[in-house]
């Protein structure tokens, strides 16, 4: 079990955050093992089509057998959400001390790869060679393997972290991490991971807690190293909603018959909230005629709307919660 010290000033600087490095690296534990979840099966057919001659070998290095990753690959954010060569040029600024102990430590106590050798390598001028080539082999995989699907990623991310911060708002922090995951527990003022190779406790001591939702993630992946910054990945809601190919189905009773299918469907979508362009690509529809509904269903008040950065949210009011639970009841009873 690992577990973080959260003091009142930790809980207060709580933060959440997007990395695109981070789901660079965690994409490779399911090119590794496809086991870990058939959700990303669809994603990792079409990957392995497209890494032509990137050095696969080296790749798959980085995730140890125990699928841990180098803490120096996966630096915290430093904003909310940087692009991903400004996260790539921290780790290029990696001491070759750091890259040497963290490469080591990851894979312990299996010794590293053959393709990582030279990260054991006296010379820094060796070890500088291969986080270079890392970082290189890295960029051209990010953007043959995730560039192209991070738009959508991202909006799937967005809307995590406002289901989380309501949560936040409404029960503190043990509602926060309530419904995250099952091997977290909070206790006593300690965030606690379950079911971790690792054993250790951890003081934030001031410097809070950093939150980043991911889709690759199939459980919480604090750092391996207790020096690092608290921060934990964890994994995303809503992630089954990225590669699949169905549409969402219709209420086809009572819901459908009062409001018309199209905004049956969305008013089913918004038990979280969600954006317009995600709801378009849900629905498979376009943005304007997102938008003409729920225009139609905030007027009637089943709907209710609020401004987060650049997007209006949208999610169900406690109205339309009612009349889809009443919906979804009867047409299980029916059924």
């Amino acid at each position: 079990m690992i577990s973080f010290v959260l003091g009142v000033e930790d809980l207060a600087d709580t933060r959440f955050a997007l990395s695109p490095l981070h789901e660079t690296l965690f994409s490779l534990r399911v090119l590794q093992d496809p086991g870990l979840s058939a959700l990303h099966l669809p994603w990792r057919r079409s990957v392995l089509g497209r890494l032509g001659t990137l050095d696969t070998g080296l790749l798959m290095s980085l995730v140890a057998q125990r699928r841990t990753l180098p803490d120096f690959l996966t630096p915290n954010p430093t904003s909310f959400a940087p692009a991903f060569e400004e996260e790539l040029s921290v780790v290029r600024q990696a001491s070759c001390a750091r890259v040497r102990h963290d490469l080591l430590l990851a894979h312990a106590p299996d010794p590293v790869p053959e393709a990582l050798r030279d990260a054991t390598a006296a010379e820094d001028a060796t070890v500088a060679r291969l986080r270079n080539s890392i970082c290189d082999l890295l960029r051209q995989y990010w953007e043959v393997a995730i560039e192209p699907m991070w738009p959508q990623m991202r909006l799937v991310l967005e809307a995590d972290m406002t289901y989380r911060a309501r949560r936040l708002a409404l029960g503190g922090a043990r509602l926060l991490f309530a419904d995250m995951h099952p091997n977290l527990r909070w206790h006593g003022g300690e965030l606690r991971v379950h079911k971790m190779i690792s054993r250790h406790r951890v003081a934030a001591a001031g410097r809070g807690l950093l939150l980043l939702p991911s889709v690759f993630a199939h459980k919480p992946a604090p750092p391996v190293s207790r020096d690092e910054p608290p921060s934990l990945v964890y994994p995303s809601r809503g992630v089954a909603t990225l590669w699949g190919s169905e549409m969402p189905t219709a209420d086809p009773t009572a819901l459908a018959s009062l409001l018309g299918a199209p905004r049956a469907r969305l008013l089913s979508l918004l038990e979280e909230p969600l954006p317009t362009a995600e709801l378009a690509r849900r629905l498979r529809v376009t943005p304007s005629a997102v938008s003409q509904h729920l225009r139609v269903l905030h007027s009637t008040g089943l709907v209710t709307r609020a401004r987060d950065g650049r997007h209006v949210l949208y999610r169900r009011s406690t109205l339309g919660d009612q009349l889809a639970t009443t919906a979804t009841r009867s047409r299980t009873h029916n059924g």
